[in-house]
């Protein structure tokens, strides 16, 4: 009786566990609040550009009493903490006026926000990832979130120390994009501050992160208008070659034995309706150097994420114009991470999409849903481990307010690859779709039935710059 008394005392003097509020019900918060800071934003757009026209100056030569009034009350509407705060933005006035309120840290309405959108998204994935709930992974978060950049750094530093640098990547993985995008609102360069609200609005960004750079600097970088060389398959590739089939795992078996220096591979297939098709396999990055001779470099890879017409994708149409295929043909490209950007790109060129007949998209570990294809009948298969860093480069993670087409199939899973790199490697995806996945790899092999059929030719081509 004193053992039940003792119990009942402690469960009603142990305060309860909060309930948690539903991650959706968050992410429709963090949506009505971005809205809310992108209207803010523009009223003060708006506010500055009616402020500083030519024509209050020409209207104050001829009514300078109105002219004083409107100029203070525009004013008081722009710099009001109670209301807009320092709202001033766009033209040379708004701009030169914004950088100096943000290198004094003053923070208008829709900067706080918009800091408040992107804390309902980072809370919401910590509902699904509780390792961002962790304590040193919550520090740097909120760190960040409160614009504490020497917190943020040490919590990352004892956070990397912990972890390491490959798994503090995942861990945070999930809301890298919303972090990078808070630093570029809470810090003081105001050069960065576009990229932040591109974010925001679900849109695609234009610029880095960091020091606000435009993506025509990278074009710069990646010049080449692509080449191809017919090439012969060493030894291993011959071996895993011969035993290929239309199969996703087999794809991105064969894609691992590609290799990521260069080569692609084009396949002929005499098909069970009777039609030829082809597949045209696509491998990833290379990250022994920042840029090589091969379009399959870090920079092309920022250059397929920020644009469509790139060396790679110049490159696999040279491919298939020296290959001979003709047009009309009907083709599947499957692409592992910028394999698979490249993919959904030339999915996105009217002229490749008006030459060849492309009917599937497959992608694997790509960051592509900010794209759409030129043909709304191309079929999207995404397949995405959401361990994985790179997926979520593209600004839609599990914290994003943004979706993906009801068309599109994206197949999406957690498994025991949890670091990254070896989340993000081929060969993870290919045995998880092969052992623990199998409803997955049936799924998308039903998809790409169509490509049944007797393998008439395996051509391997060298890709280079120029």
């Amino acid at each position: 009786m004193a053992a039940r008394t003792a119990e009942a005392v402690i469960a009603a003097t142990t305060p309860a566990a909060p309930e948690q509020t539903d991650p959706a019900l968050l992410i429709e918060a963090s949506v009505l609040l971005a809205d809310a800071a992108l209207a803010a934003r523009r009223t003060g757009a708006e506010l500055t550009a009616a402020w500083s026209s030519w024509r209050v100056g020409l209207q104050a030569v001829r009514r300078p009493g109105w002219a004083l009034g409107t100029t203070l009350a525009a004013a008081r509407a722009l710099s009001n903490p109670a209301g807009l705060g320092i709202a001033v933005n766009g033209g040379l006035v708004g701009e030169t006026v914004r950088s100096v309120g943000a290198m004094a840290r003053r923070r208008p309405a829709a900067v706080a926000m918009a800091v408040d959108a992107f804390a309902l998204r980072i809370e919401a994935a910590a509902r699904e990832h509780p390792n961002l709930a962790g304590p040193l992974a919550k520090r740097l978060t909120d760190a960040i979130v409160a614009g504490r950049r020497i917190e943020a750094v040490r919590a990352a530093r004892e956070l990397t120390d912990l972890l390491g640098v490959t798994r503090t990547l995942t861990t945070i993985s999930p809301v890298i994009m919303e972090l990078l995008a808070l630093n570029g609102l809470l810090d003081e360069n105001p050069t960065n501050d576009r990229f932040s609200w591109v974010t925001l609005a679900g849109g695609i960004p234009t610029t880095d992160p960091i020091l606000g750079l435009p993506a025509g600097l990278i074009r710069h970088l990646n010049p080449g208008p692509g080449r191809a060389e017919r090439a012969e398959p060493d030894p291993l590739l011959e071996r895993v070659l011969a035993r290929s089939g239309n199969d996703i795992v087999s794809y991105i078996d064969d894609i691992s034995a590609l290799g990521n220096h260069g080569l692609a591979l084009l396949r002929r297939i005499a098909c069970e309706d009777g039609t030829e098709r082809h597949v045209v396999l696509l491998p990833g990055t290379s990250f022994g150097r920042l840029s090589n001779s091969t379009p399959q470099d870090l920079v092309g890879a920022f250059d397929g994420v920020l644009r469509t017409d790139t060396t790679y994708t110049r490159s696999v149409k040279q491919m298939l114009l020296r290959a001979g295929v003709p047009e009309g043909a009907e083709l599947m490209i499957v692409g592992h991470s910028l394999g698979g950007i490249t993919a959904i790109n030339l999915a996105c060129d009217l002229d490749f999409v008006s030459t060849y007949r492309l009917t599937h998209v497959v992608t694997v570990g790509s960051p592509i849903d900010n794209k759409r294809p030129a043909d709304p009948t191309t079929r999207v298969v995404s397949l995405v481990n959401e361990h994985d860093v790179i997926p979520g480069l593209d600004g839609r993670g599990p914290a994003s307010a943004s979706d993906i087409p009801d068309s599109w199939i994206e197949l999406a899973w957690t498994d025991e690859t949890y670091d990254y790199p070896l989340s993000h490697a081929p060969q993870a995806y290919a045995d998880t779709l092969g052992d623990s996945l199998t409803a997955y790899r049936e799924r998308v092999n039903e998809l790409i039935r169509a490509y049944d059929g007797e393998i008439l030719g395996n051509q391997p081509y060298l890709l280079r710059d120029k």
